[in-house]
């Protein structure tokens, strides 16, 4: 007598599909985690540009403080404050919106703007080091300024070659520089 076939998948077969698909299903998780990391990364480095452009706008609007001779040749934000300047004038800001503190003298209003920033700057670039190096030794002038934004920013791999140590991981601290002629 003959016997039959039979017909259909064994256990085996069904196991190594499913394995496949497992790994094909890992595997688009992680390009998830890579493109939803990288959008992050990209949101805040469009905010820094945002930023170092607010910045520049304040620059421009005090013209009277930033274009003259005497504006300071280093401004460092850090935190919520400007952490240190060759002008103290820009470490104590003063709210020029209050009635008591008008009219706001030229320093002042840049203080308050450079104050008003980085707070800003602290809630979209925690960690964030803001620096601005005016060149004065230009004659005549114009004075040109330098903005730079520096954070550190986490990044997903998505292989074992994307993991950045040592001095690859220079990508992490993205820098941001903005010229501007106020």
């Amino acid at each position: 007598m003959r016997r039959a076939h039979a017909a259909g998948f064994s256990l085996v077969e069904v196991m190594v599909a499913l394995i496949i698909i497992s790994i094909g299903l890992l595997g688009i998780a992680k390009l998830q985690a890579v493109a939803l990391s990288s959008t992050g990364t990209a949101g805040k480095r469009g905010l820094a540009a945002i930023e170092a452009a607010s910045m520049a706008s304040a620059m421009h609007t005090d013209r009277a403080y930033w274009s003259a001779n005497t504006a300071p040749t280093s401004t460092t934000l850090t935190g919520a404050v400007v952490s240190a300047a060759t002008d103290a004038g820009l470490m104590a800001p003063v709210d020029c919106t209050v009635a008591g503190n008008r009219p706001c003298t030229t320093v002042r209003m840049a203080a308050y703007d450079l104050s008003t920033i980085a707070t800003s700057l602290q809630t979209i670039l925690p960690g964030y080091t803001g620096t601005i190096a005016c060149n004065q030794t230009v004659a005549p002038p114009p004075v040109v300024c330098t903005i730079t934004l520096t954070w550190i920013e986490s990044a997903v791999a998505s292989n074992s070659q994307g993991v950045q140590t040592g001095a690859a991981a220079a990508f992490q601290t993205p820098t941001y520089t903005l010229y501007v002629e106020p």
